[in-house]
């Protein structure tokens, strides 16, 4: 539950976190909810409706119909019925916090400031204050119910149904009753509930809900599909692999919920401003009540007491204290929606200081995906021969590269006779054909068994596998990973925003030298060990410069928790890079790192804006108030007036295009 005052500060939160601490709802010790619940609007504002009629009739009795009977007793039992609706609750809660301990709350002093009011007769005052209080906090309430709804609304749209084959007929279930195992029907259009297999041959799913990306992605027979991706064509099948609890889909909401849990530094600093400042602005009321005593000849103490009352009403740091919090969810709210998740608004704070992203290569700026690029085999040898031998050893590795030379060379000719296969580390594959040695690898493993060659493979940009027959020299393969549509167009952003870009890789250098190259990437390094990478980055930092690494989140564990934001590319498909990293990048488009970093920049930018604007107005019409020159009036607008400009500002990130 969201509060709008909190005098609580919290320890700041440490950089890497426990998802399951917490639920990211309560921000203090107050008991007073923002959290609607289930009340319709009209039941939100009854109180305040109630409480807005009275007040109206007896405004008017006071000044226009002036009844002879509305005086004394009446009169105040008429303005308290007024009061009860919209002031019992808030009394009920200053009556809690006071016992917890938590005496200068936000609720103590509006309570203080209309009993006040009614204390010197002013009534109509007194109600007008708690009445305009009540409807600022009503509508924080929808504001703060509002952005929890559009993110759970936009991640957590699996269907409550779902239809499940049993003994070759369909069957419609719940999807909670769903059982790892269970065969469910996708019909075009239809939303997956669940995680798990593809058994059609193919089907083109819509993954807009996970990754902000309307593309269709086509999926083929055996490969993973996830909760809330949409079938677009013909009907599908898909095999249950996960609870419905466990689905992706589930982690992704628990984490985008739980995300105002890690607190940005600016939120803890309004915190504890608050704890500071409620009870300062409480002794500086009495002061202005009763010092003037000694100083004013003409001291009419329920005057004083009157601006002391205005004083205490503009002094509630509900503005602040609410729309802080709703600015880091709003941002948090519209990074999920182009599918980037952050796991805390103190990461959004983060990333917008950052000043050098440093990036891993292969899966981050290029696809992953090796492909053959050129076969050079010497005249001695029989290609097709030769590329036969080398895909069934390559067969015996689950390298990306033996996947590559699969594709390329095609189905494996079982009859070769492989013996002897052995797979030396750092250099490659080694086995027995025809009684004749065949080696498969890097050009240190023709050196290790003495190889002799005449290329300079130092200058070929493309991963070398070279070959060996007959300890014979027999040719080499080359081997390239294409770079990402959008890689370019992402780091031109990064300089646009005066942020280096670095590319660190354990790939050779040249390889890496030629990708940094086409992107126009300031610095590149590779033949990089995690250590090296590690080193990097201390040297940047080194130079009191702020560091983002991208990468998958899991080899690069030691770089991700050095950097001051971990950013894992696709971690749609990995539970891991959900746990490691800060900030999740759910499809593998490396455009959207700089547009976290804008995210976060618009974030803190809004954020600022209602702490300035909050601070301005306050000082103005704490002054006026403290000079007799602001009525209660000027002070409602001053603390619920300023709280609703907030809160609007607030909100209007989740409206903004990335």
């Amino acid at each position: 539950m969201e509060k709008c005052c909190s005098t609580t500060l919290e320890k700041p939160e440490t950089k890497k976190h426990n998802h399951s601490e917490g639920d990211g709802h309560d921000h203090d010790g107050h008991d007073h909810s923002h959290d609607s619940g289930d009340q319709t609007v009209f039941q939100m504002f009854l109180p305040a409706i109630i409480s807005f009629a009275l007040l109206l009739l007896g405004i008017a009795f006071d000044n226009y119909i002036k009844p002879t009977w509305f005086t004394g007793w009446v009169r105040l039992v008429w303005f308290l019925a007024a009061y009860i609706p919209v002031g019992l609750p808030v009394l009920k809660d200053a009556y809690k916090s006071i016992i917890k301990g938590d005496v200068f709350s936000e609720f103590f002093l509006m309570g203080i400031a209309t009993i006040g009011a009614f204390a010197i007769g002013e009534y109509p005052e007194g109600v007008a204050v708690m009445l305009f209080y009540a409807v600022g906090e009503v509508f924080q309430s929808m504001a703060v119910t509002r952005a929890k709804g559009n993110i759970k609304a936009l991640l957590d749209q699996r269907p409550d149904e779902v239809t499940v084959i049993e003994n070759n007929q369909p069957k419609t279930i719940k999807a909670k009753e769903t059982k790892i195992g269970d065969v469910i029907q996708l019909k075009p259009g239809e939303k997956l509930a669940l995680d798990g297999e593809l058994l059609s041959d193919a089907a083109s799913f819509n993954t807009a809900a996970l990754t902000g990306e309307s593309k269709p992605d086509t999926k083929n027979k055996g490969e993973a599909v996830l909760a809330g991706m949409i079938n677009m064509n013909s009907i599908a099948l898909v095999k249950v692999n996960t609870a419905y609890e466990d689905s992706k889909l589930s982690k992704i909401l628990e984490l985008v919920q739980n995300a105002t849990a890690q607190k940005a530094p600016t939120e803890l600093f309004i915190r504890k401003f608050a704890k500071v400042y409620t009870p300062i602005v409480v002794l500086l009321a009495i002061g202005i009540c009763l010092l003037p005593y000694f100083f004013v000849s003409d001291y009419q103490f329920r005057d004083w007491l009157y601006r002391s009352l205005i004083f205490l009403v503009i002094s509630c740091p509900c503005a602040l204290v609410i729309s802080i919090p709703l600015g880091y969810f709003g941002g948090i709210g519209a990074a999920s929606r182009n599918g980037i998740l952050f796991k805390g608004s103190n990461f959004l704070d983060s990333i917008a200081e950052i000043q050098n992203v440093v990036m891993d290569k292969t899966g981050t700026m290029t696809e992953g995906v090796f492909k053959v690029q050129e076969v050079s085999i010497t005249p001695e040898f029989n290609k097709d021969e030769i590329l036969q031998m080398v895909n069934v050893l390559e067969s015996k590795s689950t390298h990306p590269v033996a996947t590559a030379i699969h594709n390329y060379v095609g189905d494996i000719n079982h009859s070769i006779p492989l013996e002897n296969v052995e797979e030396i580390a750092g250099h490659g594959l080694k086995a027995t054909v025809n009684g004749n040695e065949l080696l498969v690898g890097n050009f240190k493993l023709m050196d290790k068994f003495n190889i002799g060659y005449d290329i300079n493979h130092a200058n070929i940009v493309y991963t070398i596998i070279a070959i060996a027959y007959d300890r014979k020299f027999a040719g080499y393969i080359t081997i390239a990973d294409s770079i990402k549509e959008d890689a370019k167009e992402t780091v031109d952003k990064l300089h646009k925003m005066n942020v280096k870009a670095t590319m660190l890789s354990g790939d050779k250098s040249t390889v890496v030298k030629y990708v940094a190259d086409q992107l126009g990437i300031d610095n590149a390094y590779g033949d990089l060990l995690p250590e090296d990478k590690v080193n990097k980055v201390k040297e940047i930092k080194a130079k009191n410069q702020t560091v983002a690494f991208v990468g998958d989140g899991v080899n690069d564990a030691p770089v991700v928790a050095l950097s001051d934001v971990g950013i894992a590319m696709g971690g749609l498909g990995s539970d891991a890079t959900i746990e490691t990293a800060d900030v999740v990048i759910q499809d593998d488009k490396p455009s959207k790192i700089p547009m976290a970093i804008n995210i976060g920049k618009q974030t803190k930018k809004i954020v600022w804006q209602n702490i300035i604007l909050a601070f301005a107005v306050k000082a103005v019409v704490l002054i006026l108030g403290a000079g007799g020159l602001a009525t209660m009036w000027e002070a409602v607008f001053a603390d619920v007036g300023v709280a609703l400009l907030a809160i609007l500002n607030a909100v209007r990130i989740q409206r903004m295009k990335f």
